[in-house]
């Protein structure tokens, strides 16, 4: 695993809820990721709740979370370490009620 992949491994593990995203969740730098933060606030989710990693600020995370979870786009959802998806995928789930329940799920 090269030193990107184990630092990205190292975040994902590391926190309850994590968003790979451009910008940060008080100032989203992309429509998908505003949308993925926004998303997260209508489960009831405390900005403040989530780690960010804002991917704009290191090119190697960039590429490296895309190589991580063969996932081709940016925001990217993690909960407790589980690879959840997108903002499209992530607006799936709100719609359907399965996002809130694994948001909701004890640790």
């Amino acid at each position: 695993m090269s030193d990107v992949q184990q630092r990205i491994d190292g975040l994902v593990k590391s926190s309850d809820i994590l968003l790979f995203m451009k910008g940060s969740a008080s100032f989203p730098m992309c429509g998908f990721s505003g949308r993925a933060i926004q998303i997260l606030k209508a489960c009831g989710v405390d900005p403040k709740a989530v780690t960010t990693v804002n991917v704009l600020d290191d090119p190697e995370i960039r590429q490296g979370i895309k190589d991580y979870s063969q996932w081709p786009t940016i925001p990217q959802l993690y909960v407790r370490g589980e690879f959840i998806g997108g903002s499209d995928i992530m607006m799936e789930m709100y719609e359907s009620g399965e996002l809130q329940q694994v948001l909701a799920q004890p640790a």
